[in-house]
């Protein structure tokens, strides 16, 4: 095992952070995972512990064919920020920004910088891709943040792997997966594994996350240039390992389990490993994902458990005004998986309180939340 520290620039007077990776394994392919970019969402940090011990064994063994490497502290920017016991890592305080928006587009930069070197051999261009990619990223002009500068550090490690985890979590939630429709025959056996129950797929959800950061300039490139051979070469995907809460040791051992078996099947690690589950969750476009609010404020009382199926009409949670006596009841406006769930038990419009993952495409534009 090979750890990495970079040390984060523009960190105040008298602090210093860095950023750890940890690099096991060697060759010509590579995993990339990391955990918990959003820093309070911590079932992908613990997780990823259960991975770091695991490698170790699996790399003294001789078992690794490839490099993986793993970020098990995505984020030790937000890992800071609490405020009177709450810890809150989805934002960056000084800035309001999200951890996981608006990382840097690389198909464009790439494709001005080797467009016309593209050809028919699909390995090559691969390879020259991912120089191009690093190229880009190392050719930008220096960070003018912390947040930015992590930014960079994550995307750099990432952006020339066959696989990319990003570990995160919803409120209350099943295990999910984002990803690209391209790429969700490959991941079926992953979502599995995990017992997911429900995979979100789009080429473009609008909020620049890391994970389609990762995978679509693929896409971009191959559109760009039509006469070349471009596969969608980084298998990416943001996985949610439930909720908030889901840090026990029994469900990071299994999470752990379930993510290297995938990682043998895909020719990464030796050995003799359980075969995935037949049965697999759907793969719903994410356009069919409906968003559910209170309107108006007072006290949630859910009615439906996240991971259940939900029938349009069906009512899934209800909202009461004691002071006026007023009582509202939101029923799902699709069919679909009941995914997630909000945390917070008083609420007002505008705050979403239940997500449903549907078949039939209901949204445009914009598609993932703040």
């Amino acid at each position: 095992m090979q750890r990495i520290d970079h040390p984060l620039p523009w960190s105040h007077l008298g602090t210093e952070r860095s950023l750890s990776v940890f690099r096991f394994g060697s060759g010509s392919r590579k995993v990339y995972i990391q955990a918990s970019l959003h820093a309070d969402e911590l079932p992908g940090m613990r997780t990823a512990w259960e991975l770091k011990k695991r490698l170790v064994e699996l790399e003294s063994q001789g078992q690794l064919r490839g490099i993986i490497e793993l970020v098990p502290v995505a984020n030790p920017i937000g890992l800071d920020q609490h405020l009177q016991g709450s810890h809150l890592g989805r934002f960056e305080l000084g800035s309001g920004k999200n951890f996981n928006r608006a990382f840097h587009e690389l198909g464009g930069p790439v494709g001005e910088l080797i467009g016309t070197r593209l050809g028919a051999d699909a390995q090559s261009n691969i390879a020259l891709i991912r120089q191009a990619m690093g190229q880009v990223l190392d050719q930008l002009p220096a960070p003018v943040s912390s947040l930015e500068a992590l930014h960079r550090l994550l995307l750099r490690h990432a952006c020339d792997a066959d696989i990319t985890l990003d570990l995160h979590c919803d409120f209350e939630a099943v295990i999910h997966l984002y990803a690209l429709p391209q790429h969700w025959p490959q991941w079926q056996s992953l979502a599995a594994r995990l017992k997911a129950g429900v995979a979100l797929l789009c080429e473009d959800s609008g909020g620049s996350s890391f994970d389609e950061s990762c995978s679509s300039p693929w896409l971009r490139l191959a559109k760009a240039f039509p006469q070349a051979a471009i596969p969608p070469a980084n298998l990416a995907t943001t996985l949610e390992l439930g909720s908030m809460g889901d840090t026990r040791v029994v469900q990071a051992q299994a999470n752990c389990e379930a993510i290297l078996g995938f990682f043998a099947e895909q020719g990464f690690i030796d050995g003799d490993w359980p075969s995935a589950p037949s049965d697999c969750c759907e793969g719903m476009p994410f356009e069919g994902t409906q968003y559910l609010f209170a309107p108006h404020h007072g006290v949630v009382s859910f009615l439906r458990e996240a991971g259940e199926w939900v029938e349009t009409g069906d009512a899934l949670f209800e909202v009461v005004d004691p002071l006026s006596d007023r009582v509202s009841t939101v029923c799902a406006g699709t069919s679909g998986v009941l995914f997630a769930l909000d945390r917070g038990r008083y609420t007002q419009p505008g705050i979403w309180q239940a997500k449903v993952a549907g078949r039939d495409a209901i949204r445009a534009g914009k598609l993932i939340n703040d």
